[in-house]
């Protein structure tokens, strides 16, 4: 009996206070695992997720704002290059009266628009594109030499040349040296010269062409510094066309302020046959 040892107590296997088996830790280290991996495999997959809709987001309107914009400038092109290949159409009666009615159409009543239509005979023969200005005059005005003779009434102008900017102006009557011989021409617009000037010429002297913009006109004929009862012949620059291609009445502005001064008081001289209408 003394010479058997016991183990110790705390040395045996079994028992309450024995320590867990290495094998109880397998299941535990194996959650762990199970745990990490998913974790790790979890967390790219939403950001995966999270990435792909921003980037598709943040793409697609960029590529429309290209697209559009390139949109714009083929268009752009398209139109220019369209205007300068073009052949020009010259102007007729007909395109003035459509543009009357159209004009007037949404604030006239249909009798009000009646009374602004003009016959064909209102109209001079159109410039077919042919003519330089001076041969177009001459051939709208075969009389003009006595014309010019007989006009002595201040205050007023035998024929009126209505054009979309002063620039035009000058070169208009540098383009009439051929036809207007020693008759007197009088500048009728604003770049310049004053209104109160050209009142003062008018009142003082005898001239027989006004070249100048509707607007000046209209403001001549609306302060009495320019009397219409004397003119014969109103000229409109009507297929002239600037830098940008555009006619006189391709211009809001001048658009406007021609069709004032035809409502004015032209369309009625023009009704009663003392004025004629000419689309150069």
């Amino acid at each position: 009996m003394g010479d058997t040892l016991e183990e110790p107590w705390w040395e045996t296997p079994s028992g309450a206070g024995s320590s867990p088996d290495p094998s109880d830790d397998e299941p535990i280290e194996k959650m762990g695992d199970n745990r990490t991996t998913t974790n790790q495999d979890s967390k790219p997959a939403v950001k995966k997720k999270r990435k792909q809709p921003t980037e598709c987001f943040l793409s697609q309107p960029e590529e429309k704002q290209e697209s559009t914009v390139k949109a714009k400038r083929r268009k752009k092109k398209k139109i220019s290059d369209i205007l300068e290949k073009s052949a020009p159409k010259p102007g007729v009666p007909a395109d003035l009266q459509n543009l009357l009615s159209q004009y007037f159409a949404e604030n006239r009543s249909v009798i009000e628009i009646e009374e602004l239509k003009l016959s064909d005979s209102c109209f001079l023969p159109a410039n077919d594109l042919t003519h330089s200005f001076s041969s177009y005059l001459k051939e709208i005005c075969p009389k003009w030499a006595k014309l010019r003779k007989n006009h002595k009434e201040k205050k007023s102008v035998v024929m009126l040349v209505i054009c979309s900017s002063a620039l035009r102006s000058l070169e208009l009557i540098k383009s009439m040296t051929a036809f207007k011989g020693d008759c007197r021409v009088l500048k009728l617009f604003a770049k310049h010269i004053k209104i109160k000037e050209q009142m003062n010429m008018l009142e003082k002297g005898v001239f027989h062409i006004g070249v100048g913009t509707p607007g000046r006109v209209k403001a001549l004929v609306e302060q009495d510094g320019l009397c219409l009862n004397s003119t014969k012949y109103m000229i409109l620059d009507w297929n002239w066309r600037d830098q940008k291609l555009r006619r006189m009445m391709d211009i809001p502005e001048i658009k406007k302020e021609t069709i004032d001064l035809l409502e004015m008081c032209i369309i009625k001289l023009c009704r009663e046959g003392s004025v004629k209408l000419g689309l150069f």
